[in-house]
């Protein structure tokens, strides 16, 4: 009988020996859809054995009333735009960053690093960057006659326009019409916007921020607002998708790595996080994605067209033009009751 115990204890030592110690770590990542390579996944899991649990979004808005509904520990690392970030953070629903265990920050621009979002990082850094303009079906509509915010306003667009579903960026194409920022927080202004927005509510055929290029590539839209990164996926289908920098100016975004205040994995989110900032794993979310990368050193990686496309690096010139978004603090609400009238009325 002895020897039959020390027996089922020999094989089933072997048996947990031969599970390896990784086999149930995991990561769970909450992120835009479309944002993330498969074979940027399969490579982490490859070389870490955490394995990674992705759950897409379709807005900030979307993943803010989400992680605010989720249970404890649900998600591990999140990407939400500046603006969330400051407003998360503000909050107390994220956790400070462990630096030490993200070497790979080093290798961030540094005009990307230390803004009024979050000073000095502390929670936060950057995934991609890039910008919101113009989307154009050339085939449809001539892009040379397309310059201006102002275009969408042409009543022979009527039915034909598609905008992003995203207040901010919304907003920030009839604020810069009106001469202000992007950022305002002055009732009258959100108001002076909202009315604009109104005018040309019988020109939108649709609102749609998964993937719009889709819409474009069909004809379904001739013309309308898309992110730069959809744009560029749009155009390796077909080169007559073009994207303008508006004369007045783009709106331009950054999202950013963060870990949620409750998350539960959070060695493995810092692992996560570290490798994405990898040079060749950034090189693969700007060739699939076409958003630009705020990873130095991606940039020799890269093929030459990618590397020199305004469409995908902007050059200074619209870079000056446009606006970062940043929060607007207590006059989001304003901005939440008109965008909710907006909606209503499409």
């Amino acid at each position: 009988m002895i020897q039959r115990i020390i027996g089922w204890i020999a094989i089933m030592a072997a048996l947990v020996c031969a599970v390896p110690a990784w086999a149930t770590e995991t990561v769970h990542v909450f992120n835009w859809t479309e944002y993330l390579p498969d074979a940027a996944l399969e490579q982490f899991t490859k070389e870490t054995g955490i394995e990674v649990m992705y759950t897409p979004y379709d807005s900030n808005e979307a993943m803010y009333a989400e992680l605010q509904q989720a249970k404890e520990h649900e998600y591990d690392v999140v990407f939400p735009s500046t603006y969330f970030v400051s407003k998360m953070r503000r909050e107390g629903m994220l956790q400070r960053l462990n630096h030490q265990l993200i070497p790979n920050m080093k290798d961030i621009q540094p005009v990307l690093l230390n803004k009024a979002y979050d000073r000095g990082n502390v929670y936060s850094l950057p995934y991609m960057w890039g910008s919101t303009g113009i989307g154009v079906n050339s085939e449809l509509v001539d892009a040379e006659t397309i310059t201006s915010w102002k275009d969408l306003w042409d009543p022979k667009f009527r039915g034909r326009l598609l905008l992003q579903d995203d207040m901010r960026d919304v907003f920030h194409m009839a604020l810069h019409i009106k001469g202000y920022s992007t950022n305002s927080r002055n009732p009258k202004e959100i108001e002076e916007a909202y009315l604009l927005l109104k005018e040309l509510m019988p020109s939108v055929r649709l609102f749609n921020s998964d993937y719009p290029r889709e819409h474009f590539l069909t004809g379904e839209v001739s013309l309308g607002m898309i992110w730069n990164g959809e744009a560029w996926m749009a155009q390796q289908e077909n080169q007559a998708i073009r994207y303008v920098y508006p004369k007045e100016g783009a709106s331009f975004w950054v999202d950013n790595f963060v870990i949620p205040k409750q998350a539960q994995n959070v060695a493995n989110a810092h692992a996560f996080i570290n490798f994405m900032l990898r040079p060749d794993i950034a090189k693969l979310c700007v060739e699939e994605y076409g958003s630009a990368s705020p990873v130095k050193s991606v940039l020799p990686l890269l093929d030459e067209t990618t590397r020199h496309s305004k469409t995908v690096y902007p050059d200074i010139f619209a870079i000056a033009a446009g606006e970062f978004q940043t929060d607007v603090g207590d006059a989001l609400p304003i901005y939440q009751k008109y965008w909710e009238m907006l909606r209503a009325a499409n």
